[in-house]
C-alpha cells in the first residue's frame, strides 16, 4: 500500500457484473467475486443467482486495511452450489491489479473488464474509496485460504473441463473425469460433499456421452438421481439438481427415443419451474429451446396414447405451458386427443367432456387467421359428434355441423387438408339425416364423400376411412329410399375397405361388421342365403377380435342381432330369434355406450319381442325403464328431462305398452308397477330431491346429512346448464353429472342399510297398494296391444278388467268426438238437448265404466257412494270418465239406471305415488285456521288472452261463501302478477284461481295461467315450494290436459300444483263457460262449507262437494285431483 495511506482503510464495493458467461457452458448455481489479498487470505462476495441477461447486482462491500499488500488478484467465479461449496468453482475471469490503479479511477463507480469468454468480455462495476476507520478487523473480513486435497482436485477438474469445452480435446475431458472420480472416491455416502462430487462427475460424464465418448449413460443418470435424493425440496441446490437430471434424461431420449425418459424429464420440469425465479438464468435455460420447450415439442410429437400413463404425460406437458406459451394450443390439442382416445377405448363420457373443453380453449387461442385455426375447428367438431353419438344432445350435432362447415370454408379446393373436412362434414350430415330424415342431408353427405374419395386415391393412408363413410351414407339412403344401386355400391365400397383393413388393422372389426350389415340388408331385399351366411360370419369374426369391454363391440352385437333377426323372419328358426334377443340383451347392457343409444336398442328389442311374441318382451320393457331413468337423472333441468324423454320414438307409449305386456303375461302386480314407474317418471325424478328422511336420520344421521347436502346441491344446480355460452354450459353439465354420480354413490350406501334396500327405487305393488287405503284405484290402460283396466283394491291382489270392444284407435276417436261435442255444447242454449254428448257418455258407460262397476259391485262388494280414484292413461286422460252415464231406464222400468257419480264418489289421481306422497306429508286432513286466497285476473297482460268480465264477480262469490272465521285474501287486478300469485300459493292453504288457463301441448312446462305482467307457468309452479298447501280450485280452462308428446307423464297444471304441495286440486279438461263456472263454483263451495265442525275447513270433503256440484250441473266436465 502507499505510505500515505498508513493507518487508513480501503473500501471496495462490488456493485454489479455483466456478460458473465461460464467457459464450460455449465449452468451455474450462482456467481461470486473474489479478491486474493495475499497467499494466505482472500475475500469472497455473496454468491448471487445469475440473471437471464448474464448480469448480477451484488452491492457487497469489502473494507481492507491499508497495511495489506499493494497488489491483489481480482476474479469472478462460477459456483455450482448455492449451499456448501466444494473447492472454489470455475474461473470466469481473473485480473491482476494494484490498489493504486483502482484508487486512481476516482470516487465514482467504474467498469473493469476481464479477458473474453467466447468472444465477450465479462466486466464488473466497482467503487473504491479510502476511509479513516473500520468497525471490523481484517481477520473478520477475510477468509483464510485453506486448501485440501478434494478441493484442489475439484478445482482442477473444473479447470480441465472448461479447457475441454473450449478446445474440444478429449484428453482434457478424461482428466476432468479422473479428477472428479478421485474426489468422489474420497467423499463417501455420509460425506457432506458427496452430492457435489456426484454432480461434478455426472456432468463431465454427460458431456462425454453427448460426444459419443462415454456410453454408460445409465451410470451418469444414476449419479444425478443420487445427488437429487441428497438435496430434498428445501435444499438450496434442489433446483439445480432437478435441472441436471432433466438435462441428462433429455440427452438420453435424444439418442434413444425411449418415452419413459421424456416422461420423467417432463415431471422434473414441473417441479423445477416453480423454483426458478422469473428472470433468472436458470429459468431462461430451463424454459428455452433445449430445456422445457424441447420436452414439450418432443412430447407433442409422440403418438397419441389414451392410457392412464399417456394422459398423465399430456397433463404434465400442459402444466408446462401456461397461458401465453407458444406451445399451449398444440399441447391442449394433444391432451384432447389422448382423452378422446381413452373415450373411444372405454366409453367414459367424462373423457369426452374434458376433451371438448380442451378443444374449445385451443380454438379460442388460435382465432381466425391463425395457421392452425382450421385444424382445431375440425377437431372440435369431431369431438362434438362423438359426444352426440354417446349422449344424444342435438345441440352437439348442430354445433358439430356448423363447425365443420366453418372449417371447410377455410380449406378451399387445393388445400392439403380439404379431404378431412369433406369426409367429416359428410359423416355429420349423414348422422343428422338419421335423426331428422331430411333427404338433402344424406344427398349432400354422399356428394362430399365422393369428392373426398377423389382426393384419396388408392395408396392414400386415409382412403379406407372415406370408403367406409361413403358406403355408410349410401346404405343410409338405401334404407330410406330403397334404391338397390345404393346398396350394391355400398357393399362394393365396404369390400374394398376390408381389403385395406385386414387382420391386425385397428379398424378391422369395423370393416367386418359394416360389410356384414350391408349384406344383411341385401338379404332382406333379395333373400339370397349366401348374403346372410356371410353377414353372420363377418359379424361373429368382428366379435372375436374385440375385447369384451371395447366400445365398438356394441356395434358387433347390433349387426349380428340384425343378421339373426333377418334370417329368422325368412326361415322362422326359433334359434335365430333367441340369438337375436341375446345380442339385444348384450348391446343394451353394454356399459361403454351412452344411455341414448342403449335406450334405442332396448326399445327396438321391445318391438321385436312384441312382434314375434317372444318371452323376453317384459325384460326388454324393464331394461328400457332402467336405462331411461338413468339417462334422465343426468339431465339437470325439468325441461331438459322432458325433452330427453320425448326424443325417443315410442317412449310416450312405453308405460301402457309395458303394462299391457305384463297383463298378457298374467302378471298384474308387475303391470301396476310398470305403469306407475313410466307415467310418473318426471315427477319421481324431481321428488327424489325432496324425499322425507325421518327414518334414515334416526338410523344413520351422517348418511342422511350427506344425502340432504348432495340433494340440495343437485337441486340448486338444476337449470344451470341453460347457458348460451356452450363452453360454460358444457362445464355446468359435467359438474351436474358428477354431482349425480356422487349422489348415486350415497344412495347405494343407504340401500345397503338394513330396512332401506328399496330406498328411492320404483315402488313395488305392496308399496303402491297403500294408495287404495280409502278406496279402490282404477288404472285405465290404453295400449296399441290391448285396452283394459286394473282395479287396485284396499287389500289383496289386483283385478283385471278387459274392454272387449274398445281399441286404442277407438279411444282416440272417442277423445276427438268429445272435444268436438264439448265445443258445440258450449255454444248451445240451456234448453237445447245435448244429444251428441249423451251418446258419447253412454259409450263411456257401456264400454268402459260398466265392466269396472261390475267388478267393484260383485267382486269387491263396494258399497254405494264409496270413494274411488280413477287413474287414466294415454287417450283415457282426455275422456270424462267420471261423467259416464247410461241415460236409459232400468230393465224393469222401475226408474233410470244410475250413472257413475250416483254410484260412487269419483276422484282422479295422476299416479298412485301422488296419493301416497300427499298422505305422508299431510298428518291430518284439516288445518285449524287455514288462510284462503282468491287469485283472479280479468285483464291479463298483452298476448295472454281477452278480458274475462266474470272473474271479479266470481271472486266476490267465493269470498261470500268462505266461512267468516277464515282469513281471506283477494288478489286481483294489478296485484295478480306472476310473483304475486306465486307468493299466494306459498303462503295460503286454500287457493281459488280464476283466469285464463292455457295448455301448451308441445312444451307442457310452458302451460300457464294468465297474469297481469307475465304468465305463471307450470315450471314456476313446480319449482315453488308450498308448505301450507291443502286445496286448489282451478277455475280456468285446460288445467287437467296432459302433454301431447308424453301423455303418460301427466304433465299439466293440476299435477304441477299437486307436486308443489297441494293435497286436493280441481281442474278442467276443456273450455269452461262463465255461467257454468259460476254455477259450479257456487254449488261446490256451498256443499264444501256446510255443516263445518267448529268452523274448520276440510279439504278431504272436496270430492263429495264436486260430485254434488257436478250432478247439479250435469254438463260440467271437471276433474278433482285428490291425494287424500
Amino acid at each position: 500500500m502507499p505510505s500515505s495511506l498508513e493507518g487508513q482503510y480501503i473500501r471496495l464495493e462490488v456493485i454489479s457484473g455483466k456478460n458473465l458467461q461460464v467457459p464450460s457452458e455449465r449452468v451455474p448455481a450462482g456467481i461470486y467475486v473474489f479478491i486474493n489479498v495475499n497467499s494466505r487470505r482472500h475475500w469472497k462476495s455473496t454468491i448471487r443467482v445469475l440473471l437471464s441477461d448474464e448480469s448480477i447486482a451484488w452491492g457487497d462491500t469489502a473494507t481492507l486495511s491499508s497495511d495489506a499488500s499493494p497488489a491483489l488478484s481480482l476474479g469472478i467465479r462460477a459456483s455450482f452450489e448455492l449451499g456448501q461449496m466444494l473447492g472454489n468453482g470455475e474461473v470466469i475471469g481473473t485480473l491482476e491489479t494494484t490498489w493504486d490503479e483502482l484508487l486512481g479511477r476516482g470516487d465514482e463507480p467504474f467498469n473493469i473488464s476481464f479477458p473474453p469468454v467466447r468472444g465477450v468480455h465479462p466486466s464488473l462495476t466497482l467503487k473504491v474509496a479510502v476511509v479513516q476507520s473500520c468497525d471490523n478487523q481484517d481477520n473478520a473480513l477475510l477468509d483464510s485460504i485453506v486448501e485440501c486435497e478434494i478441493a484442489r482436485d475439484t478445482d482442477s477438474g473444473h479447470a480441465r473441463f472448461a479447457t475441454y469445452v473450449t478446445s474440444n480435446t478429449v484428453s482434457h475431458l478424461n482428466d476432468a473425469v479422473k479428477n472428479f472420480q478421485l474426489v468422489l472416491d474420497q467423499c463417501p455416502v455420509d460425506h457432506p460433499d458427496h452430492a457435489v462430487a456426484l454432480t461434478n462427475l455426472a456432468w463431465a460424464r454427460l458431456q462425454g456421452y453427448i460426444q459419443n465418448d462415454l456410453q454408460d449413460i445409465d451410470l451418469t443418470i444414476s449419479l444425478f438421481r443420487e445427488a437429487l435424493a441428497l438435496r430434498p425440496q428445501d435444499h438450496p441446490d434442489h433446483a439445480i439438481s432437478l435441472y441436471n437430471l432433466s438435462e441428462a434424461l433429455n440427452w438420453r431420449y435424444n439418442k434413444e427415443n425411449t418415452v419413459v425418459y421424456l416422461h420423467e424429464s417432463a415431471q422434473l420440469y414441473c417441479r423445477l419451474l416453480p423454483l426458478c425465479p422469473e428472470g433468472s438464468h436458470l429459468h431462461s435455460i430451463a424454459t428455452g429451446e433445449n430445456g422445457v420447450d424441447y420436452v414439450i415439442w418432443e412430447c407433442n410429437n409422440l403418438l397419441t396414447d389414451g392410457s392412464d400413463e399417456g394422459i398423465h404425460l399430456r397433463r404434465i406437458v400442459l402444466e408446462l405451458c401456461p397461458l401465453g406459451h407458444k406451445y399451449r394450443p398444440s399441447s391442449l390439442n394433444r391432451l384432447a386427443q389422448a382423452v378422446e382416445r381413452s373415450f373411444q377405448q372405454c366409453g367414459n363420457i367424462d373423457d369426452m367432456d374434458e376433451c371438448i373443453q380442451y378443444r374449445r380453449e385451443a380454438v379460442s387461442l388460435c382465432p381466425e387467421g391463425h395457421s392452425s385455426h382450421d385444424s382445431y375447428l375440425n377437431n372440435l367438431a369431431l369431438s362434438l359428434w362423438y359426444r352426440f353419438n354417446h349422449q344424444g344432445k342435438s345441440h352437439d350435432l348442430n354445433e358439430a355441423i356448423s363447425t365443420h362447415e366453418e372449417a371447410l370454408c377455410l380449406r378451399p379446393v387445393g388445400h392439403k387438408s380439404r379431404h378431412f373436412s369433406l369426409d367429416n362434414l359428410g359423416f355429420a350430415l349423414a348422422t343428422r339425416f338419421n335423426k331428422r330424415g331430411d333427404i338433402d342431408d344424406v344427398n349432400r353427405a354422399i356428394s362430399l364423400h365422393r369428392e373426398a374419395l377423389t382426393l384419396r386415391p388408392p395408396g392414400n393412408p386415409y382412403r379406407d376411412n372415406t370408403l367406409t363413410s361413403l358406403a355408410g351414407a349410401l346404405k343410409t339412403r338405401y334404407d330410406k329410399l330403397d334404391v338397390s344401386e345404393d346398396l350394391n355400391e355400398a357393399i362394393n365400397l365396404y369390400r374394398e375397405s376390408l381389403r385395406i383393413r385386414q387382420l391386425g388393422h385397428p379398424l378391422h372389426h369395423q370393416a367386418l361388421y359394416s360389410l356384414g350389415g350391408a349384406l344383411c340388408s341385401r338379404f332382406t331385399q333379395a333373400q339370397k342365403n349366401e348374403d346372410i351366411e356371410e353377414a353372420i360370419h363377418l359379424c361373429q369374426e368382428s366379435l372375436a377380435v374385440l375385447p369384451s369391454l371395447h366400445p365398438n363391440i356394441y356395434f358387433s352385437y347390433m349387426w349380428l342381432k340384425n343378421a339373426y333377426l333377418s334370417r329368422y323372419r325368412v326361415q322362422h328358426n326359433l334359434t335365430d330369434l333367441s340369438l337375436a334377443v341375446e345380442n339385444f340383451r348384450l348391446a343394451s347392457r353394454h356399459p361403454t355406450q351412452g344411455f341414448p343409444r342403449r335406450i334405442v336398442t332396448a326399445r327396438n328389442w321391445v318391438t321385436a319381442a312384441e312382434r314375434h311374441s317372444h318371452a323376453s318382451a317384459l325384460e326388454a320393457y324393464n331394461t328400457c325403464f332402467e336405462l331411461l331413468d338413468s339417462h334422465l337423472t343426468t339431465r339437470s333441468s325439468t325441461i331438459s328431462r322432458r325433452e330427453a324423454a320425448a326424443a325417443f320414438n315410442g317412449a310416450r307409449t312405453l308405460p301402457v305398452d309395458a303394462a299391457s305386456c305384463a297383463i298378457r303375461s298374467e302378471s298384474l302386480r308387475h303391470a301396476v308397477e310398470l305403469v306407475e314407474q313410466g307415467r310418473g317418471q318426471q315427477w319421481s325424478l324431481a321428488s327424489r330431491l325432496r324425499t322425507p328422511l325421518a327414518d334414515l336420520e334416526s338410523t344413520n344421521p351422517n348418511l342422511a346429512q350427506k344425502f340432504l347436502e348432495l340433494s340440495k346441491r343437485l337441486s340448486d344446480a338444476q337449470g344451470s346448464t341453460l347457458n348460451t355460452d356452450r363452453a360454460a354450459a358444457d362445464r355446468a353439465e359435467t359438474q351436474y353429472r358428477r354431482l349425480t354420480e356422487q349422489w348415486g354413490v350415497v344412495v347405494a350406501e343407504i340401500r345397503n342399510l338394513e330396512g332401506f334396500s328399496r330406498f328411492l327405487l320404483p315402488p313395488s305393488y305392496t308399496d303402491l297398494q297403500v294408495a287404495a287405503r280409502h278406496g279402490p284405484v282404477i288404472i285405465l290402460i290404453a295400449s296399441r296391444y290391448s285396452c283394459s283396466a286394473i282395479v287396485v283394491p284396499t287389500s289383496g291382489g289386483p283385478h283385471h278388467v278387459r274392454f272387449q270392444r274398445i281399441t286404442l284407435p277407438d279411444l282416440e276417436t272417442l277423445k276427438d268426438d268429445f272435444a268436438t261435442a264439448i265445443r258445440h255444447t258450449a255454444r248451445m242454449r240451456p234448453d237445447q238437448p245435448r244429444k251428441k254428448l249423451r251418446v258419447l257418455l253412454r259409450i263411456v258407460w257401456d264400454e268402459i265404466m260398466l265392466p269396472i262397476v261390475n267388478v267393484l259391485q260383485y267382486d269387491l262388494k263396494l258399497r254405494r257412494r264409496s270413494r274411488i280414484w280413477l287413474c287414466p292413461t294415454a287417450a283415457f286422460t282426455s275422456i270424462p270418465l267420471h261423467a259416464a252415464n247410461p241415460f236409459r231406464m232400468k230393465e224393469d222400468r222401475s226408474g233410470v239406471e244410475p250413472c257413475l257419480e250416483e254410484l260412487y264418489i269419483c276422484s282422479y289421481t295422476p299416479t298412485l305415488s301422488a296419493l301416497i306422497r300427499a298422505r305422508q306429508v299431510m298428518k291430518t286432513g284439516v288445518t285449524p285456521s287455514p288462510s284462503f286466497a282468491a287469485i283472479g285476473q280479468s285483464e291479463p297482460g298483452a298476448g295472454q288472452g281477452k278480458v274475462l268480465p266474470a272473474v271479479d264477480s266470481e271472486l266476490e262469490l267465493v269470498h261470500k261463501l268462505v266461512p267468516p272465521n277464515v282469513k281471506f285474501t283477494n288478489i286481483s287486478g294489478n296485484e295478480a302478477t306472476q310473483a304475486g300469485a306465486l307468493e299466494a300459493l306459498r303462503c295460503n292453504a286454500w287457493v281459488h284461481l280464476a283466469c285464463h288457463g292455457k295448455q301448451d301441448l308441445e312444451q307442457p312446462y310452458d302451460s300457464c295461467f294468465a297474469m297481469r305482467d307475465k304468465p305463471l307457468t307450470l315450471l314456476d309452479i313446480i319449482e315453488n315450494d308450498s308448505p301450507q298447501a291443502e286445496f286448489a280450485f282451478l277455475s280456468a280452462c285446460h288445467t287437467a290436459v296432459g302433454d301431447e308428446e308424453t301423455p303418460d307423464e301427466v304433465i299439466h297444471l293440476a299435477a304441477g300444483l299437486q307436486f308443489s304441495g297441494f293435497k286436493s286440486v280441481i281442474g278442467t279438461l276443456w273450455v269452461v263457460a262463465d255461467a257454468l263456472a259460476k254455477h259450479v263454483v257456487e254449488a261446490f263451495y256451498e256443499k264444501m262449507f256446510e255443516d263445518l265442525e267448529d268452523g274448520v275447513m276440510d279439504c278431504t270433503k272436496a270430492a263429495r262437494a264436486l260430485s254434488h256440484a257436478s250432478i247439479s250441473s250435469s254438463m260440467f266436465c271437471g276433474k278433482v285431483y285428490r291425494k287424500r
